[in-house]
């Protein structure tokens, strides 16, 4: 890495600091407290069906649904066939989605997996309850579906297990399943990637939360390195952690001008600038 690659690094890390450190937590809505202006595009809480066993809707699904929300018009002019979420919980997030593709009729279809069958049950029971059809099926992030779904999902949706864990506790059974993330909280991740990767059609694209500990840089570094070309579309502050949603997108440039250059994908032409440029647009604030 040069010294100008060296410095790029140095001022992104100080900027995540400078963000991390600048938010006001005093502001933020509370766990299960979904935004008054989310509402009329997204699935209704009450309606949202619950189980012991599984993730209940909180501050990492609002900001997954907030920032989908934020991407609506280009998800409306990509008229995706086919949209994903690995890992569907309680199905908030999948509905939402739906909700607001809706306009665009039958023709997009709704496809939706969790490890956990009470997550199966409890996302089909909301999906009902909103009047939505998907189909949700019990598998292991996208197991038993790579070759008959390989380039033909446009949209994928997910929120990981991304909590820093105990090797030990992945994939135990039950409501741990949804956070439990282990090393760094990221061995659950680094499955996911290279699955979805496989699933994207030329067109697709993914939304993911990534937790500030899961090194999100790294995971655009990663996708950039695959052709893919990463933007950061929030941030968010909670009393408990801090958020990014990526999104990824397949982007042939991204890997040629990075081999052209003869510098890695982590220089800052390639993989700091999404997120530079989200730092300009929007500064400090999420």
């Amino acid at each position: 890495m040069s010294a100008g690659d060296s410095a790029a690094v140095s001022a992104v890390e100080g900027k995540l600091s400078e963000l991390s450190t600048s938010c006001d937590l005093r502001t933020l809505p509370r766990r299960g407290k979904p935004a008054s202006a989310r509402t009329l595009n997204t699935a209704q809480i009450p309606l949202v069906a619950s189980h012991p066993e599984v993730y209940e809707p909180c501050d990492d699904s609002f900001a997954l649904v907030d920032a989908l929300l934020s991407d609506k018009a280009q998800l409306l002019t990509l008229q995706p066939s086919l949209c994903m979420e690995v890992g569907c919980g309680s199905g908030y997030v999948i509905t939402s989605l739906a909700i607001m593709l809706r306009q665009l009729g039958s023709g997009t279809q709704y496809l939706a997996t969790d490890i956990n069958p009470h997550a199966v049950e409890t996302t089909q029971a909301t999906l009902e309850a909103h009047g939505i059809h998907a189909d949700v099926i019990a598998t292991d992030i996208v197991s038993g579906l790579e070759k008959r779904l390989a380039g033909m999902v446009d949209v994928v949706v997910v929120n990981p297990p991304y909590v820093p864990t105990p090797e030990e506790e992945i994939g135990v059974k039950g409501i741990a399943s949804s956070w439990a993330g282990g090393l760094n909280g990221r061995q659950v991740i680094d499955r996911i990637l290279p699955a979805v990767r496989e699933l994207l059609s030329e067109k697709g694209c993914l939304y993911m939360i990534a937790l500030e500990d899961n090194d999100p840089l790294g995971i655009c570094h990663l996708m950039n390195e695959k052709g893919f070309a990463s933007r950061v579309l929030l941030k968010r502050c909670t009393e408990e952690e801090s958020l990014y949603v990526l999104k990824f997108w397949r982007d042939a440039s991204v890997s040629t001008n990075a081999s052209q250059s003869g510098k890695s994908p982590g220089s800052e032409s390639s993989w700091f600038s999404p997120f530079r440029s989200f730092w300009h647009k929007n500064g400090s604030s999420s």
